[in-house]
């Protein structure tokens, strides 16, 4: 263990083996440092953090920050950060509220670049990828593999399904669904996350079900989206993924669906 001695670590905070504090960092006194974390220079981390095994955060950097929402109490929020993870310069993740689940919850392997942003209460899958300037706002879900492009924001409350793809200075107010890729300042669906789906070994088989799917429930207007989603899951949802996709669209949530862009409904993206 190495602290430099310009760092201040507060009584009570906890570091693991191997773990770096370098010049002016402030470890605040709930804070948990795994084992091999390395604070490069000038990070805070405030208020109960606890930051997994080997994660590297870089220069300016704020974790466990109040969450930015009027008349807050902090008092018992918490930030949870998987390991391995790479957080870049003047990232900032807020803690949890006590209005909601009071608790930031972020995976293992996320790689953050700067001035990204994970809002208070978010709940973020593993193997993210956040690109310079993407926002969360309070309330939002990631799963697992999402890749969020520059200065994108993804509004309160809102979902974005495992391996999707939001482009960049994109502004998700809808839900995107898993292996979705969507853009526009009100984004909407463009297709497919082809190029990510085979890079997760998804078999042809599936990928194919899940283009079906895709232009069965978003890419045509007959009936209802319930009966469209009825549909699909008679004829493909025998494919995990399908089912994956037909169960996110279906599940209670705050915000609707975003709707395909209609003039590129039935056309796969890469990413």
């Amino acid at each position: 263990m190495a602290v430099h001695p310009t760092a201040i670590v507060e009584d009570g905070a906890v570091l693991g083996a191997g773990v770096e504090i370098g010049p002016y960092c402030l470890v605040g006194k709930d804070v948990r440092l795994g084992d091999g974390v390395r604070l490069m220079s000038h990070v805070v981390i405030g208020g109960i953090t606890e930051i997994g095994a080997r994660t590297l955060v870089h220069p300016h950097a704020v974790l466990g920050g109040e969450s930015q929402i009027r008349g807050n109490d902090a008092e018992g929020t918490r930030l949870s950060l998987g390991e391995d993870c790479v957080v870049r310069e003047h990232v900032t993740f807020s803690l949890g509220s006590r209005k909601s689940h009071a608790i930031t919850k972020i995976g293992a392997r996320g790689f953050f670049m700067a001035y990204s942003h994970i809002g208070h209460d978010c709940v973020v899958g593993d193997d993210c990828t956040f690109a310079n300037g993407a926002q969360l706002g309070g309330h939002v879900t990631l799963g697992d593999g999402v890749v969020l492009g520059g200065l994108c924001t993804v509004q309160q409350f809102g979902r974005i399904g495992r391996g999707a793809m939001l482009g960049g200075m994109a502004g998700a107010n809808l839900d995107v669904i898993p292996f979705g890729i969507a853009f526009g300042s009100h984004a909407m669906h463009a297709g497919l996350n082809i190029v990510g789906l085979k890079r997760r070994g998804v078999s042809r088989p599936a990928i194919h079900a899940l283009r079906h799917t895709y232009k069965a429930v978003l890419g045509s207007e007959e009936g209802t989206l319930a009966e469209r989603v009825a549909f699909a899951r008679r004829e493909w949802g025998s494919f995990p993924e399908v089912a994956e996709v037909l169960d996110f669209i279906e599940a209670p949530a705050k915000r609707k669906i975003a709707p395909a862009r209609r003039h590129g409904a039935d056309s796969d993206a890469e990413g």
